[in-house]
């Protein structure tokens, strides 16, 4: 009987997981070979024909190369860095810039971009201001609409990604090597280049590589600091395509999303490949070990300098300049006459702003009831993949994934496709389904570590009780899932407040969100709103991780898992006869 049930779940699951993840996909393949969104069937290859001989989508694949390598190059190497002197040397106050290297992930990337573009654009920039006056410049030294500052934000961005991939690499890594290399007379950099960093290259390739994905995927960026500066990727590209002109050509944009796709998952099996082979470069044996500590002597306080700058440009710099450009009238210096003009005015204008509003409702909307339903969905999936150990768990954490190397932007020109016949196009339901089947790696990923240490026995103890499946979910297994379940939840919502590539091709009149909000703001310049608007998506993001954390901590069991799981157990009662 449990295995019957067992197997109709898997399979209620697989088409409900099947048709968020690979009905875009498929979408997009037809779209990709159709004249137009009321002409899905007649297939034809002009679409790949117009795009791959326009002579400006060289200039485009060239753009999208250096803006990908480049960045993913950078945020590889900083993480490297800042896992090194937080796993290896004795540099001051390490546990806190562990925790600092990781915060960005909740800054919204579309204002980290927009608070680069306050700091650097070359006709108002703050920082480009004060230099300028401080040095007597006529012309602003630095510009961010480059190729080049484009590649400074997003490595920047980029780089909680590959440190929790590289950091605990680093941090297990067996001090017998290092001190073998000393012994035959190597010094600190000579073991670090012939020891440590070939032994760390599984997890420094398999960074550069998910960097390289999320770079593909990279829409704030390239939009607020590339379109200004007439350089686009691929993913502005695509929104150029369904954004101007007197008919959106979605054709064209599935053909061209086409081979960010291919490109993607092509990428993420790489990625996995070096993940599954990484046990050949174990360092760490039944023998013990304990990580080695190098004492960095008279550089120490110049790199706690240098790690101090770094934490202030993560997360200091752009939450500052935001909230100081949303209270002066334009963007000046800060000094005592700025003081003295800072005001309201933004913040009103944003309050009374019905689009705003709007925006703000609709985010709020979509990250409480899209994580709540995500987490849901993610409880039952994770669930069979750890415990229903079969085959079709196993597709069903294949698809469950899939869409993890999916960019936004691409797999929402598929969504697109598929909603444009039905009744739920240009509703904040197309959003919905959209962020969920986007996002659901987030929600299933936490919970999957979660049930590996929940033991069966209480499952069963459950089952000889005679409770049916879902009472066991409720009485026994959820209760002490409660800290995946908050992971996912926090994750989830972050995600969906924040969420800009998919938003600003489904998002229409009424559906709008804070993240295209704050795009069109900057692309009209309005800087002072934009910031305020900003600040109010930070204090929101804020104030629900901290209420869900809060929550969940109080409903955490306080017994242990196993006496917990006793209190829940239904009285004892004849199973029934099957």
């Amino acid at each position: 009987m449990a295995q019957r049930k067992h197997t109709r779940l898997t399979a209620a699951l697989i088409i409900i997981v099947g048709f968020l993840t690979v009905c875009p996909v498929v979408m997009l393949v037809l779209g990709s070979f159709s004249k137009g969104l009321g002409a899905v069937g007649s297939f034809t290859f002009e679409k790949y024909l117009s795009v791959y001989t326009d002579p400006g989508f060289a200039e485009v694949i060239g753009n999208t190369l250096v803006f990908v390598l480049g960045s993913a190059a950078l945020a590889t190497v900083l993480a490297l860095f800042l896992a090194y002197l937080n796993n290896r040397t004795d540099i001051p106050f390490k546990f806190l810039f562990k925790i600092l290297s990781v915060i960005p992930m909740m800054i919204p990337h579309v204002l980290f971009s927009v608070s680069w573009a306050l700091l650097l654009n070359p006709s108002n920039g703050i920082l480009n201001l004060a230099v300028g006056q401080l040095l007597n410049l006529e012309n602003l030294p630095f510009n961010v609409y480059t190729i080049w500052g484009m590649i400074l934000v997003e490595g920047l961005l980029d780089l909680p990604i590959a440190y929790l991939i590289i950091a605990p690499a680093m941090a297990s890594f067996d001090v017998s090597l290092e001190e073998s290399s000393r012994v035959c007379g190597g010094g600190t950099l000579k073991t670090l280049a012939r020891i440590t960093l070939p032994v760390l290259r599984p997890a420094i390739l398999a960074s550069f590589i998910l960097c390289i994905v999320r770079c593909l995927a990279s829409f704030a960026v390239p939009s607020v600091l590339g379109m200004p500066g007439r350089i686009y990727v691929l993913s502005t590209f695509i929104y150029r395509t369904v954004s101007t002109g007197f008919v959106a050509d979605y054709g064209k944009a599935a053909a061209i999303g086409m081979s960010i796709l291919v490109t993607s998952v092509a990428l993420i099996y790489v990625y996995r490949y070096l993940t599954r082979s990484s046990e050949r470069y174990v360092t760490v044996s039944s023998r013990g070990f304990k990580p080695a500590v190098i004492e960095l002597k008279k550089a120490k306080i110049p790199l706690f300098v240098v790690m101090l700058i770094l934490s202030v440009l993560l997360i200091v710099l752009p939450v500052l300049v935001l909230l100081y450009t949303s209270f002066v009238p334009y963007s000046m210096v800060p000094s005592a006459r700025a003081f003295s003009m800072m005001g309201l005015t933004h913040w009103r204008a944003v309050l009374r702003d019905p689009i705003s509003l709007l925006s703000l409702k609709n985010s709020l909307f979509l990250g409480i009831v899209g994580a709540t339903l995500g987490c849901v969905l993610s409880i039952f999936v994770a669930y069979v993949i750890v415990k229903v150990r079969s085959r079709a768990s196993g597709i069903l954490e294949s698809l469950s994934f899939l869409s993890f190397s999916f960019p936004g932007i691409v797999i929402g020109v598929g969504f697109m496709w598929f909603f444009v016949r039905t009744p739920l196009y240009a509703t904040i339901w197309a959003l919905l389904l959209g962020y969920i089947a986007t996002y659901l790696p987030y929600g299933i990923r936490p919970l999957t570590s979660a049930f590996i240490q929940i033991h069966s026995h209480l499952e069963e103890s459950s089952t000889v009780c005679g409770a049916r499946l879902l009472t066991t979910l409720r009485r026994i297994v959820v209760p002490l899932l409660v800290p995946g379940i908050v992971s996912g939840w926090v994750l989830m919502a972050t995600m969906f407040l924040r969420e800009l590539s998919l938003s600003v091709v489904l998002s229409r009149p009424g559906t709008e969100v804070l993240a295209v909000q704050i795009l069109r703001f900057a692309e009209d310049g309005l800087w002072g709103r934009l910031s305020a608007l900003g600040i109010i998506m930070i204090f929101f993001s804020t104030a629900m991780v901290a209420a869900v954390t809060l929550l969940g901590s109080r409903l955490r069991p306080v017994d242990s898992g196993s006496a917990s799981a006793r209190k829940a157990l239904p009285t004892a009662q004849p199973r029934e006869t099957v």
